[in-house]
């Protein structure tokens, strides 16, 4: 019997939908989902009759991030290769032709918040979370997070990455991280209503006005993406995000070594 996609890709007329289905790891993001989400969104770069993707989760969560047993064995030079990878998935949610909504349920955290973001529309669930818990775990939020000061304020993002706190769906719609928020059955049938009000627009148009959107933050977020991929592989220098996350599952106080 052979295992079920990692990925899932649906269509109906000119919306498909990229459902990541790993639902039994809450769709934590291991190399191997990064792979096959990131060549399932690259297929569509040259398909001008796919107007709008909906991007979710299977089960109950859209993605809980990165997944921690992966970055419990993460070295330097594996951290920068994982890292890469996951910047690559993010940016082509950003540079792809098509207009990307993330329709979010139960928790998205970390570099999963950070996908979201790259992602042109937001809609949650009532029952949505999100936050960015990287500091908890030894290691600072990098790449697409320098994305979050445009979308909610430098403040709410400072707040997010220094606290790693987990925020509700509320807090989300009010500081303008998702534009929506809807009853929790209702997710898919809002986000593809949605998808389907924006199918009807010029595709010309659509893509115009991404790649516009795009230029608005300037430079500043793809040099700080690679700036920050260095210091994510920097920090697996030293055995704090190891000892982190295998206290963070022992459910004990992590002992850093290095101040």
């Amino acid at each position: 019997m052979s295992a079920a996609p990692l990925v899932t890709v649906s269509r109906d007329g000119r919306v498909a939908t990229i459902r990541l289905n790993r639902p039994e790891k809450r769709n934590a993001l291991n190399s191997a989902l990064i792979a096959a989400a990131t060549t399932s969104l690259e297929r569509f770069r040259d398909d001008l009759d796919t107007l709008i993707i909906v991007l979710t989760g299977a089960g109950p969560a859209f993605s809980a991030g990165a997944d921690v047993q992966e970055l419990q064995s993460l070295n330097e030079e594996s951290a920068r290769n994982f890292i890469t990878h996951l910047h690559v998935l993010i940016d082509t949610v950003r540079s792809l032709p098509q207009i990307v909504i993330a329709a979010i349920r139960g928790p998205c955290l970390g570099g999963a918040l950070e996908l979201a973001a790259a992602c042109d529309l937001r809609i949650a669930a009532e029952n949505a979370r999100f936050g960015m818990p990287e500091v908890r775990v030894g290691i600072p939020s990098v790449i697409e997070a320098a994305l979050l000061p445009a979308l909610i304020g430098l403040g709410r993002a400072a707040d997010l990455v220094l606290t790693g706190e987990t925020m509700d769906a509320a807090w989300a719609e009010r500081c303008g991280l998702v534009s929506r928020v809807v009853p929790d059955a209702a997710l898919d049938t809002e986000a593809l209503a949605l998808a389907h009000r924006l199918a009807s627009l010029s595709g010309p148009a659509l893509r115009a006005q991404k790649r516009l959107i795009r230029g608005w933050p300037g430079a500043v977020i793809d040099a700080s993406v690679q700036e920050s991929i260095a210091t994510f592989a920097e920090m697996y220098r030293t055995p704090n995000p190891a000892e982190a996350i295998a206290a963070l599952h022992e459910g004990r106080p992590p002992r850093f070594v290095v101040p």
